[in-house]
């Protein structure tokens, strides 16, 4: 066999590989895309279902607040006001998240999908903080003039003992639940489910992809 066969030979060997590397790249994508659907289309149902009763409960607060106004007692139209915002807030966040999840469910380049499943990673740690927020107004909202005025003592310290546990616990996870403890066990017991679980394994799909196409 001549040398020019040989070379011949080689380049085209080496064409063949290249296709085939190419079309394996190509597959590993498809396919990572196919698993991200599968992970990511149980949480729309979840999502939906988070906004619907949220948007009944915060008409139902909006309601007893507007019918508390003429009896003044703002102990209740206080706390409910900034339940019903927060919920309100988390609504938001929630009809974002949808938007993001259905734009991920469509072809693109891996890093545009990245970008969204960060996003969605990063608002599903704000409305979880958002809405722990909430906890200190369920321990306010059935204070009235009555129970400050003819309360005991015991029970005004029993009161205050729970309004700032509940306030603390409030404060603390809001300044703690960061993706840099998503290890931690109580951060686990918060997050385990669909609501978070199927991001993580969407972002660990494409980091896998990402380094494949890398090194290929």
């Amino acid at each position: 066999m001549e040398d020019t066969e040989i070379i011949n030979l080689w380049k085209s060997y080496g064409q063949k590989l290249e296709e085939s590397l190419h079309l394996n790249r190509q597959n590993a994508e498809e396919i990572t895309r196919l698993k991200v659907r599968s992970f990511l289309s149980p949480m729309k149902p979840v999502k939906l279902f988070a906004i619907i009763v949220g948007i009944i409960w915060v008409g139902l607060i909006d309601i007893l607040i507007i019918s508390n106004l003429p009896t003044g007692n703002w102990f209740f139209i206080i706390s409910a006001g900034i339940q019903v915002l927060l919920t309100k807030l988390a609504i938001i966040i929630y009809l974002y998240q949808l938007i993001l999840i259905h734009q991920a469910d469509i072809s693109e380049p891996i890093l545009q999908t990245q970008h969204k499943l960060a996003r969605l990673k990063s608002t599903t740690l704000w409305v979880t903080r958002i809405l722990f927020l909430q906890l200190p107004v369920w321990t306010t909202f059935y204070w009235n003039k009555s129970m400050l005025l003819n309360g005991t003592i015991p029970l005004y310290m029993l009161q205050t003992a729970v309004t700032l546990t509940f306030t603390f616990v409030a404060v603390w996870l809001f300044r703690n639940i960061k993706y840099e403890n998503k290890d931690k066990k109580w951060f686990r017991l918060i997050f385990d489910g669909k609501e978070w679980t199927p991001v993580l394994k969407s972002i660990e799909l494409l980091n896998q992809v990402k380094e494949y196409k890398a090194n290929a």
